[in-house]
């Protein structure tokens, strides 16, 4: 099935692009970079929510204490030094010099304490983490530590978690903030800073160098190394039009495009001044999200229903087109890595079988009521599969209420738990980039802790003793049987369906360099020539 944007420009669309900067305004003013994101920033707060846009924001504004490198290691970045007791259970952090956050004040260890504490109530790697603490304390204010019940050989790793949530460290005040209530305010220590006054939600958000930014000096890898910033200014231009954001990168009216839907790509490799390429080396995975509260999905044999009538190669085709840029992947943890396997995987991978599906659905007991698919229209990966699901509910005997929305919107509204008649949902889609379901400590929808499960938030005690098992596993291979069994467990109990793994290309003009291969598109070291 192949479901495409619009390739002509609607009224609106014309307009939108009609407020840009003109093309020679564009090119003239060098120090400002354009940039089309994947989606418009409505929520600040990168640990309230694991929305992408959010987490990108963050690292505009923040700064981690560890980054990890392209090689998967933790590297120092906010941290000078670290030191780890013989026993494992004291770890002791020195902040590097020169941290001060965009308000003026310097960056102390109560701050750091403060943000790792509320990070750790949302990130399921920061729930483990937490359960292995005793405490936190600050010497003074560069150092602090960590001491641990237990050692914790992921401390490094969990720390410096390169996605979503990511650990970023603000002033404490407004770390102290409830974990379930959001931050409006963005102000961190990290390379650029937000104009809050400038920003607008549906149209634009604006960044401005932080001169008093004092990068490291290793070159950037990752999240890691110096973020040296190599322009004066940032615009995010929300353009939720794919062809006006198109002929805009092709007239020189923005710099970069961060997601090419599949059927634009072939347009934009044919001109002369735009990069059409993937600078993500793993990856994203496609999933199929239910609320477990709410009926039907409440009932499993309703979400193992879909299982029979799921075919990844039709979601696939929809999302990225061209087989080159997906694959098959009929595994909870990213294809390619370590934990990757097939248990259970032939209820996905085997013939598709409607009449069981229907049968299901019948033992479900389910009767009736409208099922609310929640899609974005301004995010075609969302959309498409979207539309692919609404199709297979329906014939399987699903009343479908598909309900479209922007992106901003949808990521508001799955934080309700409330019946669907008051706002609330009963599927929606995602997509996760590789890095974050690569394994059990960082896989955030396979986790069966309920009310603080993330969105969709399902009770599974199996899931989560499997999880306890992994990390107390004794070498790789152990591991990885665990692993196997936990998505057995999933292939029954149905916390989400994965529906393929695929590549998104970016596009930028050719005028810029130093854009940094990476699963998120970062946008210090960027130069416009």
């Amino acid at each position: 099935m192949r479901l495409s944007n619009k390739v002509w420009m609607t009224a609106g669309a014309m307009l939108v692009l009609a407020a840009l900067p003109g093309a020679a305004e564009a090119q003239s003013g060098g120090k400002t970079l354009r940039f089309v994101p994947e989606a418009d920033l409505r929520v600040l707060d990168p640990i309230w929510t694991t929305a992408y846009i959010t987490r990108n924001h963050g690292y505009m504004v923040y700064d981690t204490l560890i980054a990890i490198d392209k090689d998967f290691k933790p590297q120092p970045q906010m941290v000078d030094k670290w030191e780890v007791s013989g026993d494992k259970l004291k770890w002791t952090f020195t902040l590097r010099d020169g941290l001060k956050f965009h308000d003026g004040q310097p960056v102390r260890s109560a701050d750091c304490i403060a943000s790792l504490q509320r990070w750790m109530k949302r990130d399921p790697l920061g729930q483990k983490l937490a359960e292995a603490v005793a405490g936190m304390e600050a010497a003074n204010d560069k150092i602090f530590s960590i001491s641990l019940k237990k050692p914790f050989p992921l401390l490094l790793e969990a720390i410096g978690k390169p996605s979503s949530n990511v650990p970023f460290i603000m002033p404490e005040r407004l770390a102290r903030t409830d974990a379930f209530t959001q931050v409006k305010e963005a102000i961190g220590s990290g390379p650029f800073k937000f104009v809050a006054e400038e920003w607008v939600p549906g149209n634009k958000v604006v960044y401005v160098k932080n001169t008093d930014y004092v990068p490291r000096k290793e070159p950037p890898s990752w999240a890691s190394g110096g973020k040296v910033v190599k322009v004066d200014r940032v615009e995010w231009i929300y353009i939720p039009d794919g062809a006006t954001a198109a002929a805009a990168l092709q007239a020189g009216e923005v710099d970069w495009w961060q997601q090419v839907p599949s059927d634009l790509a072939p347009l934009l490799q044919r001109s002369k001044d735009v990069v059409v390429t993937n600078v993500d080396p793993i990856g994203s995975h496609g999933i199929i999200r239910f609320n477990h509260l709410l009926p039907p999905f409440d009932n499993e044999k309703a979400r193992q229903a879909l299982l029979y009538v799921v075919d990844q190669k039709e979601y696939m085709t929809a999302v990225a087109a061209d087989q080159k840029n997906w694959q098959v992947c009929a595994s909870y943890f990213t294809c390619g890595t370590p934990m990757a396997n097939d248990a259970g995987s032939e209820v996905l991978t085997g013939k598709r079988d409607v009449e069981k599906a229907k049968q299901l659905v019948k033992e479900s007991g389910y009767d009736g009521r409208p099922v609310v698919v929640m899609s974005a229209t301004d995010q075609p990966i969302v959309h498409n599969q979207a539309l692919v699901t609404a199709e297979l509910l329906k014939k399987i005997g699903f009343n479908v209420d598909f309900q479209a929305v922007d992106w901003g919107t949808l990521v508001t509204r799955r934080a309700s738990k409330e019946p669907v008649d008051k706002g609330g949902w009963n599927i929606f889609h995602t997509w996760w980039v590789g890095t974050d379901v690569a394994n059990p400590a960082v896989n955030a929808p396979l986790r069966g802790n309920g009310g603080n499960a993330w969105f969709g938030w399902p009770t599974n005690a199996k899931l989560e003793q499997l999880r306890d098992d992994w990390f107390a596993a004794p070498d790789l291979d152990a591991q990885k049987k665990i692993a196997a069994e936990m998505q057995k467990e999933a292939f029954r109990a149905v916390p989400y369906i994965p529906t393929g793994q695929f590549v998104i290309p970016t596009a930028f003009r050719k005028n810029l360099e130093g854009v940094i291969v990476a699963p998120i598109a970062f946008l210090w070291n960027v130069e416009k020539k």
